[in-house]
């Protein structure tokens, strides 16, 4: 802060300290939440929304205070601004996105909605267990409605979904999405075409068997400390659908979800998490009590969970080095299994229902699905009631799969229940970006292959922290592709990732 003159000083003082009062909020309601989703008892879950939805509603108007208005007022004067470090402005410039977008949001409105969604989560947990939409529904269309509501106070450009992207992954609208997608499907569709007329399938009958759930922590406690997630900051839970939790950096917690008869789905579950576990943990610490203190946007946090679980967790050498330890664990499941199968198995591309159980390349339709769907309820085309009848349309047009009951439909995922519309289309963009991160870290690192079969993931973390975990939301998922890269996010490097892991796979 040298070169400061005192009154700025003085200003940026008490605005820090404010801004960290915030923040000590926030890590309060993150804990209540994470607990709400890790076996809260049922019978609190009422009250404890109520909690939250208070505590929030205190935290909105501290946003919107008018100490907080005349803070930025302040430090965002030319005079003062030009005094600040970079990350000071950065800190300023987050603050005042978020208190001019609030301020258009009357708090009692901000808690209502609060409320509803804590309590929406919960309901969407039952109805899905019960396959059951119409209970679930008068949930979704208030959250919508809600939503729509806050997009006409926050104003759009072009599309209303515009608004709700931007929040996720600043700067992305839906002309750009449109156009992304629209080459990764042209691009992908006719490998997925020829890959189901190949005639070398894997083999994938030793999956379908009972797997002691146990044995599948111990597995996962495992490989998460070779991956390097620190559990002196962090720990592993279940929860209905797996999610992680960065209150700050010594405290980034992780779920996931075992199922008896999938060994896989908690394993690649743990390890999506432990992606964006490693992202957080990373962060400086000087960022600590700041809005800064965070991934820069979800399309790279999805970039580092789908990086760590799809292009280390699915790939070769990673078997050849851990498959031992599996067979060890279930040694009646594997004993007569080579490593060679196993790796085939679960890279296996077929078109499915569920989402995060889906293969690497029909993922993106998964995604492309939501995202449409998510533009129709903005634009006034689709009504919540009708959403279980178009999903199911949509699974068989893009992937030749119809549900047979809404809880692997309509209701497999939280996002909605949780009011993060434009959420989704993060997870492709975290493929893409994943896959031009990649290219980079091998020109400086050598073939990522090789480090995975040393089991040296120390290095591909170090090179991680250094160009991305660390800088938290300093810089934007823009500035960190161009930085990191040396160009603008091109999905050509996913596809042909794709391409070429699959053309080996099915010997195309």
């Amino acid at each position: 802060m040298s070169g400061m003159s005192d009154p700025v000083q003085s200003v940026l003082q008490s605005f820090r300290g404010y801004v960290k009062k915030m923040k000590s909020y926030g890590e309060a309601l993150d804990v209540m939440y994470w607990d709400l989703r890790t076996g809260a008892p049922r019978k609190g879950v009422e009250a404890r929304s109520e909690v939250i939805g208070e505590l929030s509603a205190e935290m909105f108007k501290m946003s919107v205070s008018d100490e907080m208005g005349r803070y930025l007022e302040q430090l965002s004067a030319p005079e003062s601004f030009g005094q600040l470090d970079e990350t000071n402005r950065k800190l300023v410039e987050e603050c005042k996105k978020e208190y001019d977008r609030s301020k258009k949001i009357p708090p009692e409105r901000y808690q209502e909605y609060v409320v509803l969604t804590s309590q929406a989560e919960t309901v969407w947990e039952e109805a899905k267990a019960k396959s059951d939409f119409a209970m679930f529904q008068p949930y979704l269309e208030k959250i919508v409605a809600a939503n729509l509501e806050f997009v006409e106070l926050w104003g759009y450009e072009g599309h209303r979904y515009n608004t709700l992207l931007d929040m996720y992954e600043p700067g992305m609208t839906v002309e750009k999405l449109d156009a992304l997608f629209a080459d990764v499907r042209e691009k992908l569709v006719p490998l997925v075409a020829a890959i189901q007329k190949s005639a070398n399938k894997p083999d994938t009958s030793f999956l379908n068997q009972t797997f002691d759930v146990a044995q599948q922590k111990l597995f996962s406690l495992f490989i998460l400390k070779e991956l390097g997630y620190d559990f002196e900051a962090g720990r592993l839970d279940e929860s209905v659908h797996p999610f992680a939790t960065g209150l700050n950096p010594g405290d980034v917690r992780i779920t996931t979800r075992y199922l008896p008869n999938d060994v896989t789905s908690a394993l690649f579950g743990t390890i999506h998490e432990c992606g964006h576990g490693l992202y957080e943990q990373n962060i400086s610490k000087d960022l600590i009590g700041t809005p800064l203190c965070t991934g820069t946007s979800m399309g790279i946090h999805e970039s580092q969970s789908r990086f760590w679980e799809n292009m280390v967790g699915r790939s070769r050498p990673f078997w050849q080095r851990y498959y031992g330890k599996l067979q060890e664990l279930y040694p009646d499941r594997f004993r007569d299994v080579p490593v060679e199968s196993f790796y085939r198995a679960i890279n296996v591309v077929q078109p499915s229902l569920i989402r995060i159980e889906a293969d690497e390349l029909t993922y993106n339709l998964h995604i492309m699905i939501r995202y449409e769907i998510e533009k129709a309820l903005f634009d006034g085309s689709l009504q919540v009631k009708d959403l279980p009848a178009y999903w199911n349309e949509k699974y068989r047009e893009y992937l030749g799969v119809v549900p047979s009951h809404d809880g692997e439909g309509v209701l497999q995922d939280v996002h909605w229940a949780g009011g993060a519309f434009g959420y989704f289309p993060s997870y492709s963009l975290g493929n893409m970006y994943s896959a031009q991160i990649r290219h980079a870290m091998e020109k400086e690192l050598g073939a990522l292959d090789d480090l995975i079969a040393n089991g040296d993931f120390a290095s591909v973390k170090a090179w991680l922290v250094e160009r991305i975990y660390r800088y938290g939301k300093l810089l934007t998922p823009q500035e960190i592709v161009m930085r990191v890269t040396g160009e603008p996010l091109d999905p050509d490097y996913l596809v042909r990732y794709l391409q070429t892991k699959y053309a080996d796979i099915y010997g195309l």
